[in-house]
């Protein structure tokens, strides 16, 4: 014990204290080193996983440019084709009618031959011409209009006149001033027709 009263500790070595003072350091000194390293790490990676998105990126961009090439390149051969199947499509058609511009074309220079029977052949030449071209609608589907006769029906006739007839009920049909059309199941022409107004009879009352 000291005189003043302070109590002296014998056991404490001063550089043992040195030493452990230095060691306490010298543990922080390590720690901080390696926080830096492992923020370096990170660092590290953060900047290899950016030159991976980078690189991603670059390839999307690259699909996407192959893509909308392809679309385009593919917008114009489907115009393409539309337009050729506008130009082209009625070719069989037109195939199958020129065998009929051929008789046609034949009986106008019978004609003008004037020949013997020069009128008996012009009429059935026609008559056969006329045959050809209802063959060659059939063929393709198209198909007339039955109008004369029938009950007027506003969806596939068109009334051009009303007359009275005894022959007839009201709203038939009595006469067919043109012929209509369906191709398949489809108007594409009316009949032109004239419909009964029924008993002249009746009309006089």
């Amino acid at each position: 014990m000291h005189r003043d009263g302070r109590k002296i500790n014998f056991t404490e070595n001063p550089e043992e204290k040195e030493d452990l003072e230095e060691g306490s350091y010298g543990n922080a000194g390590k720690r901080g080193e390696s926080e830096e390293a492992g923020a370096a790490g990170d660092a590290e990676s953060l900047r290899e996983d950016i030159e991976c998105a980078r690189q991603e990126a670059a390839e999307s961009h690259d699909r996407f440019l192959r893509v909308c090439a392809e679309f385009e390149n593919y917008k114009k051969r489907a115009q393409r084709q539309m337009d050729d199947h506008r130009k082209f499509s009625n070719t069989e058609l037109i195939k199958d009618l020129l065998p009929v511009v051929d008789n046609l074309e034949r009986a106008v220079a019978a004609y003008k031959n004037k020949g013997e029977n020069t009128e008996a052949c012009m009429i059935e030449g026609v008559e056969m011409t006329l045959n050809e071209i209802l063959n060659i609608l059939k063929k393709y589907n198209v198909t007339p209009v039955e109008a004369h006769g029938q009950p007027f029906d506003p969806k596939v006739h068109e009334a051009v006149m009303q007359e009275p007839s005894d022959a007839y009920p009201e709203n038939t049909v009595i006469n067919e001033l043109q012929k209509g059309y369906l191709l398949h199941d489809r108007l594409i022409r009316p009949a032109m027709v004239v419909v009964s107004k029924g008993s002249s009879t009746n009309q006089n009352k």
